[in-house]
């Protein structure tokens, strides 16, 4: 049986906060169809009138009364009282013990404000994050790049007539249509073949299309990655030519074992010459530039990659830390350069052991206790630059990779849990911020990596202990 991808998510926002959005909607909606009908009964069956003999006269609509609206995210109360650690612990501990998580649960539960460890269950134990990782690359990648920065994607004369060279920058979100159907803000191919052709002499016609990965090196796959994950639903072979995340199509789920030949095939196409010979191979030093088109900010890459949990993305991003940090853009480059980012940010990584930037790796170790130290860093502010991960994690029940998880959970307000998941065969984890009740921020983390019940049984159990998180006081 194939890995299952890892993937983030959270838990909380209830059905009825669903529907008081479905209902605030509709009252809108009702509002402005009754405005419009009276506008257009006013100007009358035959178009716009001034003369008030024309009119028609019609009742007055009566509106509905809305009350005043309420902020869906407000300031934290700076007097919001904290949990008591050994209330907090009998109450939620027990929910550690579902079956389906098995007997290698670890977790950590931190008071954000003091930093107070609230629950500590083998929260120093190395364990299998599986996607949790991600946590760990998203604080390298903005404290360590321009979160205002871009990955270019460049096409440069080939060395002969008829041939250019597509030469990756790294960014695998350069999409086949124009917008993207997956990554907001992404390039597309359309908008860079268009260059071309207004670069190249007229009459032209492209006969060659080289593709120039060079920029990252090493394996195409990491150490501890199975044989049934490139490619797969989630991962493909990691290069730095890519279009649609390594997809096979624009919107699929399939990724693909040959990225880059894919992304000069999709530049061919663009360029009107579907038949073109297309090849791996190296740009000629000090070639033309005939386009060049930009990715998101990396600021808004990061959140992308952490609320869909995408591998290609986060490995990605990893190997742009590796560069700007003088490595090699390689698996092991990229996995050093992250630990060295954290640890220049102040980050304990002891217990930390990285063979990738997303998780995928088998060989990856990261501590419960390490989780919650990013996320309480980052929520405290601490680790500086790094706000963006909060707003790239899941909200419950609401968005990113965890959308359809928890609206069984009590009633909570929307937001109330925000956190990445990892969920691999042998692993489930999940790890973030939650508010409870009395409006105290926690940051937490829970890591199965000998899980006997099912998928869906271990996340439910994840679920429930973040859900008893938000609900309980625990003074």
């Amino acid at each position: 049986m194939g890995t299952i991808a890892s993937t983030g998510s959270t838990i909380i926002t209830a059905k009825t906060g669903r529907l008081k959005r479905r209902i605030a909607l509709g009252v809108i909606a009702l509002v402005l169809l009754l405005v419009g009908g009276v506008a257009w009964l006013t100007g009358g069956l035959g178009g716009a009138t001034t003369d008030p003999a024309d009119r028609v006269a019609v009742e007055d609509a009566k509106l509905p009364e809305l009350g005043d609206a309420e902020p869906v995210l407000a300031s934290l109360a700076t007097d919001a009282p904290a949990p008591d650690a050994v209330a907090l612990t009998s109450h939620v501990s027990p929910l550690l013990d579902a079956p389906a998580l098995g007997p290698g649960v670890s977790a950590s539960v931190v008071d954000v404000a003091s930093g107070n460890v609230l629950l500590d269950q083998d929260a120093a134990e190395p364990s299998m994050p599986a996607s949790t990782a991600k946590l760990l690359t998203a604080v390298a990648a903005l404290t360590t790049l321009d979160p205002s920065g871009t990955l270019d994607t460049t096409v440069v004369a080939g060395s002969t007539p008829g041939e250019v060279v597509l030469v990756g920058g790294g960014d695998p979100t350069l999409s086949r249509t124009a917008p993207s159907k997956i990554y907001a803000g992404a390039p597309t191919v359309a908008d860079l073949a268009a260059q071309v052709v207004a670069a190249v002499p007229a009459g032209q016609p492209v006969t060659r299309v080289v593709v120039d990965s060079s920029l990252f090196s090493g394996p195409l796959t990491a150490s501890g990655w199975q044989p049934s994950d490139t490619p797969s639903s989630y991962a493909a072979p990691v290069t730095a030519t890519a279009v649609d995340g390594a997809r096979l199509s624009p919107g699929s789920t399939a990724r693909s074992g040959q990225p880059g030949l894919d992304a000069g095939a999709a530049l061919a196409d663009a360029l009107g010459a579907p038949g073109a010979t297309v090849v791996l191979g190296e740009a000629p030093e000090g070639a033309e530039t005939l386009g060049t088109v930009h990715s998101a900010p990396i600021a808004r890459l990061v959140e992308q990659a952490l609320s869909m949990s995408d591998n290609m993305l986060a490995e990605a991003l990893a190997r742009q830390v590796a560069l700007a940090r003088d490595l090699p853009a390689s698996f092991e480059g990229s996995a050093q350069a992250v630990t060295d980012a954290l640890a220049d940010a102040g980050v304990d990584l002891t217990g930390v052991t990285l063979s990738d930037g997303s998780g995928l790796s088998r060989e990856d170790r990261v501590p419960a206790s390490v989780l919650t130290g990013v996320l309480r860093g980052v929520a405290d502010g601490s680790l500086e630059g790094a706000s963006q991960l909060l707003s790239g994690l899941p909200v419950a029940g609401y968005d990113g990779t965890l959308a359809e998880r928890g609206d069984a959970a009590p009633d909570h307000a929307p937001g109330t849990v925000r956190a990445k998941t990892g969920t691999l065969l042998d692993t489930h984890a999940l790890a973030g911020t939650v508010l409870t009740q009395d409006g105290r921020l926690l940051a937490f983390a829970v890591v199965a990596d000998q899980p006997t019940g099912s998928e869906a049984a271990a996340e439910a159990a994840l679920d429930d202990f973040a859900a008893e998180l938000a609900g309980c006081g625990c003074r």
